[in-house]
């Protein structure tokens, strides 16, 4: 018995360090619940959209660098283009919220029209998997989430620089609804262009 004593302790101390890594989500499955803080001050619960409308959760790695200012500028820019859409859209890392390198203070410098979700426990990331192993912070991978709460498409491959445009592009494969106001419009053929906007 004292000889798997030692065993024992090694496999405790080996593991003590490790951070479980979630199994790789799938389209069709349920997507992970999350509860985040917001550069809007609120806190969004993916429960909250179920039933109701579509979610597109991007994921990118810190706030203020290179590659996640472009891509929030291209979604902040195009923004009227995504509302098109009956969906809610984040951007999400492992930020803090708060303080100066925090996303509040990100959203307000790329003047954000959209909320930047922060998960600095890691939680919500190595729950979708999009947790960098050796970096510790989230992969830039987009998730879009049907009204069910199911995956229906994972985007491992984003460009910052056209990340609204291929948003958009997404939705649209993925015929996600568009809101009563904006369907009505697209069905009137009589209607100019000037007169539509």
């Amino acid at each position: 018995m004292s000889a798997r004593f030692p065993l024992i302790a090694l496999v405790a101390l080996l593991g003590a360090g490790t951070v479980a890594k979630a199994a790789e989500l799938m389209v069709g499955q349920q997507a992970p619940d999350f509860a985040l803080a917001a550069s809007d001050d609120k806190t969004y619960r993916l429960s909250d959209y179920k039933g109701k409308k579509a979610v597109v959760l991007a994921w990118f790695p810190r706030a203020f660098t290179q590659g996640c200012t472009i891509e929030c500028r291209s979604l902040a820019a195009n923004g009227d283009k995504i509302r098109r859409y009956d969906v809610a859209y984040f951007m999400a890392s492992v930020d803090a919220v708060d303080g100066e390198k925090g996303n509040k203070a990100f959203a307000e410098s790329e003047k954000a029209d959209f909320p930047l979700l922060g998960d600095p426990t890691k939680e919500t990331p190595t729950a979708y998997g999009v947790l960098h192993p050796e970096r510790g912070f989230a992969q830039r991978w987009t998730f879009y989430i049907d009204k069910d709460g199911k995956l229906a498409a994972i985007d491992k491959a984003v460009k910052p620089a056209t990340s609204a445009e291929d948003m958009v592009a997404k939705l649209d494969e993925l015929k996600v609804a568009r809101p009563a106001s904006e369907s009505a419009r697209s069905t009137m053929p009589w209607r100019s262009a000037s007169q539509a906007a």
